[in-house]
């Protein structure tokens, strides 16, 4: 194996472990979420969740590809019982550091000359920056709206 292609793996594992820790992460929120009657908001968790385990799957993929083992331990804790604030600041955090990682990740495929790599990590890429989007705007009607808002999400996900 080239040391080219260990870079790779290395940065496709460290990919797929930020991802595992965001899967078990959104599925706790989804779990805890759903048992508080936010089902509106647990659908949109748990919906994330899903996309992130495509990109688990996609990663593990590109790592046996390579000829690399596809790591199955997350990269940080999962955090418990937290309130919805919580929740999204974690959510934001998980994002926005996923989104610097494979900037850099997509960067050093490049410069490894492994262009399907780079380009698995862009795609990657714009779903977080999404997700990103996405979480951002939940805690701007959370900061503005606070109750409010919060009322407007109980009820089954429909």
């Amino acid at each position: 194996m080239s040391k080219d292609t260990k870079k790779v793996i290395d940065l496709l594992n460290q990919a797929r472990a930020r991802e595992l820790t965001a899967i078990l992460q959104y599925m706790v929120q989804h779990y805890d979420l759903e048992n508080q009657d936010y089902g509106k908001l647990a659908k949109v968790i748990k919906a994330t969740a899903i996309v992130e385990m495509k990109h688990a799957e996609a990663l593990a993929d590109r790592l046996v590809f390579l000829g690399g083992t596809p790591t199955s331990k997350p990269d940080a804790e999962i955090k418990k019982n937290q309130s919805i604030g919580e929740m999204i600041a974690t959510d934001i955090a998980l994002e926005d550091q996923a989104i610097k990682m494979y900037n850099e990740a997509a960067l050093g495929c490049a410069e490894a000359s492994d262009l399907v790599s780079k380009d698995l990590f862009e795609k990657i890429l714009g779903d977080e920056d999404g997700h990103l989007d996405d979480f951002q705007n939940i805690k701007d009607h959370v900061d503005k709206l606070g109750n409010v808002y919060l009322a407007t999400l109980t009820g089954p996900g429909e």
